[in-house]
């Protein structure tokens, strides 16, 4: 009788085991992934850019369409719309990824091109094909260093430096360091760059939008911050960080000096992390700037850009900051190679200590984006054999970018029903499109929300792809969408042309 029970016993356990077994382990689907993933949304490559992409698989098919090639300005992708890489950056990446030819360089290698190389591999044992420490290749670390240093007149510490798969991998370490949980909060501006509310989704936590000034060239506005910060107390949350975009995207704006030393003593007084998001800052267009003020000290005044690092620095702040840079903006426009970096200043020992082992768990950054970082902030010197080509390279980029990003805005503002602050810098545009009742109707028949109606619209008929303002937040009640300048300058008038007569037959259609 014992060992009948026995048996039973077992075969309930058995039996209990195996269910258990069985609910713990279902299919994956979507109603089975994790909860923040499906949360998480990004608009710069979202449905709209799907349907872009079906557009351009058709017209490969030889199927008819309204126009015959698509024009992709949803991302700042720049060579993916034939901007033209620079030769130096090009020829220092073939000798590190081949060195075979750094002792025996073909003779369109100039000489410093093959010493930067002959640098980076005395340092780098294995060159582009084995792992660097977790902080990445000190050799270049020390180069990025001596570029904040010139930049921001104060001395930088390579070992407070991280070079990054892209700026997006060190805005995703930090979001890591700084979410604990649901109550803890980051301060994102609105409009923002979909990467941060995606991340803040994945990880489980909560950001307060404080919303930019259009009004004010899209500033930051103290009394906003204050607002935004007060809501989120009275709900309970924890502030750990307000992130800034400088120069701004989707937004363009360029922040003055002033507003920044207001932005540093807010988070001082708040006891926040600022983490500065300044991937843009070879993009400053402003009146008499000039392109190299970045490398140069003399030309240092002439260039427009301000880092918040050098502005904690003169203000003798103890303001706790983590600034990104990346290769994949500004003029180099290298996205591809996804190179970038993080610096971290008044952020103690111990918690750098933790970072590192974020970044240990993933050995390191790609060598070649590393590569790609070092001759973004070390180039030629004037004197160097390759500086006059590189000179002139940059300098054409630049001001062909300066140009198009002033007929752009010129362009927006002539468009009916829509209306574009200036483009100080970055490479983008985000116009108001003043939609009328019956196309925000007719939208809302179709269950879509207003400004991508317009933007779908807009694509199916000209084979121009931007993104919706609302995939960036905006204000209620408020309408945009954001466009690149990036098309090549001389198709960029026949660009323009074709959105203008787009806006103007959509406005007359619903008016």
């Amino acid at each position: 009788m014992l060992a009948s029970r026995l048996r039973l016993g077992k075969n309930v356990l058995r039996t209990s085991t195996t269910s258990l077994r069985a609910m713990s382990t279902p299919r994956l689907t979507e109603s089975t992934l994790n909860k923040k993933v499906v949360e998480a949304e990004y608009a710069v490559r979202g449905a709209i850019v799907l349907r872009g992409m079906q557009h351009e698989e058709a017209l490969a098919r030889g199927e008819k369409r309204p126009f015959t090639k698509m024009v992709f300005c949803n991302v700042g992708n720049p060579q993916q719309l034939q901007q033209k890489p620079i030769t130096y950056f090009r020829q220092l990446l073939a000798l590190m990824d081949y060195p075979e030819m750094i002792d025996n360089p073909p003779s369109m290698f100039p000489s410093d091109v093959v010493a930067r190389a002959k640098k980076i591999m005395a340092r780098a044992p294995g060159g582009t094909g084995a792992y660097s420490e977790s902080k990445g290749l000190k050799v270049l670390r020390e180069d990025v260093a001596a570029f904040i240093e010139t930049r921001d007149g104060v001395k930088a510490d390579p070992e407070r430096i991280f070079l990054t798969d892209g700026a997006s991998q060190g805005v995703n370490v930090a979001l890591n360091c700084l979410i604990r949980d649901r109550n803890d909060s980051i301060m994102i501006p609105i409009p923002q760059y979909p990467l941060y509310t995606a991340t803040i989704a994945l990880l489980g936590g909560h950001y307060s939008p404080y919303y930019l000034n259009e009004e004010n060239g899209w500033s930051m506005d103290i009394a906003e911050l204050e607002r935004s910060a007060a809501q989120a107390k009275k709900d309970g949350k924890c502030l750990r960080a307000l992130a800034v975009i400088n120069p701004g995207n989707p937004t363009g704006q360029c922040l003055s000096p002033e507003n920044m030393r207001e932005v540093v003593k807010f988070c001082e007084r708040e006891g926040m992390v600022l983490l500065a998001d300044e991937v843009y800052q070879q993009n400053v267009y402003g009146e008499g700037n000039t392109s190299m003020g970045l490398y140069d000290k003399s030309l240092r005044a002439s260039h427009g850009f301000t880092s918040f690092r050098q502005v904690v620095a003169e203000m003798g702040s103890s303001c706790q900051l983590m600034s990104f840079h990346s290769v994949s903006k500004g003029v180099v426009g290298e996205c591809g190679r996804r190179g970038g970096y993080l610096e971290l200043e008044n952020i103690c020992d111990s918690v750098q200590d933790q970072i590192l082992k974020l970044f240990s768990v993933g050995l390191c950054s790609n060598i070649s984006g590393q590569v790609m970082v070092g001759a973004m902030v070390a180039p030629p010197k004037p004197g160097d054999p390759s500086w006059d080509l590189f000179k002139s390279e940059f300098d054409s980029l630049y001001d062909s970018l300066k140009r198009r990003s002033q007929k752009l805005s010129k362009a927006l503002n002539e468009m009916p029903n829509v209306s574009c602050t200036s483009i100080d810098g970055a490479l983008y545009a985000f116009p108001t499109v003043h939609l009328p009742p019956k196309a925000v109707a007719e939208a809302q028949a179709k269950n879509m929300v207003p400004d991508a109606f317009f933007c779908l619209e807009l694509l199916d008929a000209t084979g121009i792809c931007v993104v919706p303002g609302s995939g960036f937040k905006q204000k209620e009640g408020t309408f945009h969408f954001r466009t690149t300048f990036l098309p090549p300058e001389a198709e960029f008038d026949d660009v323009i042309s074709k959105m203008g007569a787009f806006t103007k037959e959509f406005m007359a259609k619903y008016a």
